[in-house]
């Protein structure tokens, strides 16, 4: 699956279903589906740089939620392509690095946008020392 799905449309976990619930129109219920087993959610990992707490911040504020980990996925917790918008626009107020948009696909957890941020400044700075020569 990995190998044609992009990241964020990968499955976290899968659930065996004898069928599925739905509503009066027709439409699948998915208030009704039953959770994943116990034991399928990876175990929260605090954030450990300023950059990933920055993040994991930043984070917070855009999707609504209380804690977020190192190694949560952005997808996974209700982001979406028009949010990945505003945490470029978040990360470049608050980090002063311009992440560009694919990035944000491909690096989909705090640990992971964290260390793109680092790749990038450094490539910028990089770059500004090669044209002073």
């Amino acid at each position: 699956m990995r190998a044609r799905l992009p990241e964020a449309m990968i499955p976290a976990a899968f659930v065996t279903v004898d069928g599925f619930p739905v509503l009066p129109s027709g439409k699948l219920d998915r208030n009704a589906l039953p959770p994943p087993h116990p034991g399928t959610a990876p175990a929260f990992v605090p954030p450990r740089t300023p950059a990933e707490e920055t993040l994991a911040a930043i984070w917070s504020d855009l999707l609504g939620r209380d804690r977020v980990g190192a190694r949560d996925d952005f997808f996974e917790l209700g982001g979406h392509s028009l949010l990945v918008v505003r945490l470029i626009a978040r990360i470049s107020d608050e980090l002063g690095v311009e992440l560009p948009l694919r990035r944000c696909f491909d690096a989909t957890t705090v640990e992971e946008q964290a260390l793109a941020v680092l790749e990038h400044a450094l490539g910028t700075d990089l770059e500004l020392l090669e044209e002073e020569r």
